[in-house]
Parts: C-alpha cells; sequence; structure tokens
C-alpha cells in the first residue's frame, strides 16, 4: 500500500492492511511446496466439514453435527488464515488498499479460478451422467448437498488459486547473508 493509499484508508483498511502482512504465519508459506501443502489441507478440511454436515443433517445427528463443528471448524480457520497470509490479503482487502500491480493479480486469480470452478463442475456433470449410464438409469441425487458443494468451491477457489500463485519471496540481503553463512 503506498503512503496516500494508506492516508486514504480508513481505521478498518488499514488494520485489515497490518492484520494480512503481518508476517507471523511466515513459515507456513514460505515456499511453494508449504503452500501446495497449506491448500491441501484446507481443501480437505473443507471437504470434511462439507460431509460432516450433510451426512449429519441427513441421519438427523445434531450432536455429531456439533462434535464435528467444534473440531474442524477452527482447524479449518487457521488454514484459511494462513491463506490470506499467504496471499497478503489480495482477496480479503479491498481495492482501494491494493495497488494497479495487486489489482491486476486480483483480476487473474479470479479469471483463473472461475475457469478452474467451471471445469471441476462440467467434470462432475459428465462423471453423473457416465455414472447414470452405466447403472442404466438416471442419477438422481439431493439438490441440497449439490448446491452447497457448489457453493463453497465457487467461494474457496479464488483463495486456493490466489495461494498457488503466489511467487516464493526473494529473502533480504540480511537473511541472504545468514542462510550463507
Amino acid at each position: 500500500m503506498t503512503i496516500k493509499q494508506l492516508e486514504r484508508a480508513g481505521r478498518y483498511d488499514r488494520r485489515m492492511f497490518e492484520i494480512m502482512n503481518q508476517g507471523t504465519a511466515r513459515p507456513l508459506y514460505a515456499t511453494r511446496g508449504r503452500r501446495r501443502a497449506l491448500v491441501a489441507v484446507h481443501a480437505t478440511l473443507t471437504a470434511a466439514v462439507l460431509a460432516a454436515e450433510i451426512f449429519c443433517i441427513a441421519d438427523d445427528r445434531p450432536w455429531l453435527l456439533l462434535a464435528a463443528t467444534v473440531v474442524l471448524v477452527p482447524l479449518w480457520c487457521v488454514a484459511m488464515g494462513g491463506i490470506n497470509a499467504a496471499t497478503r490479503g489480495l482477496l480479503e482487502l479491498r481495492a482501494r488498499v491494493l495497488d494497479e500491480w495487486q489489482i491486476a493479480q486480483r483480476q487473474r486469480v479470479l479469471a483463473r479460478a472461475h475457469r478452474i470452478s467451471v471445469a471441476a463442475l462440467l467434470g462432475g456433470v459428465v462423471a453423473l451422467l457416465v455414472a447414470g449410464r452405466v447403472r442404466g438409469a438416471a442419477v438422481s441425487l439431493p439438490l441440497l448437498p449439490v448446491a452447497v458443494v457448489t457453493l463453497v468451491t465457487f467461494w474457496l477457489m479464488p483463495a486456493w488459486t490466489a495461494c498457488l500463485m503466489v511467487r516464493d519471496e526473494v529473502p533480504d540481503e540480511e537473511e541472504f547473508e545468514a542462510q550463507a553463512a
């Protein structure tokens, strides 16, 4: 954020910018491999939360749903925080606190995430059609779980894509000298 942007930003925007750029979670996302692992963990936790909610609601087990939520959602939040830290809030910060490069990067991320989401949804539809042909009958699925999974996929794909597109930071001169020693 430039000095002019910082001056124009409100208290909320300045605070969010500070949170997203603290660097305390840097070990989680310092390398490409760690960022990929972070996205994989987050996607797995997302699938686990959705599966728990769908199956517990379908089987009418509210106590199991509560237990799964209490265990999985805090882990999911930590992983989401790591993704937001890795992208420095690219998708969470308002456009007025982003510079031109970040705004362009946000647009690239959103476009790529949209293409990935559409391809994944198309693959799902084709898989359902093939499964229906193999079984000899039309595949009927409850609409609510499909709608929930679709919604969550569209919601989280930009964050996952942004995290995977982040490049490794060049170490500062002091860090470079410390690594060389």
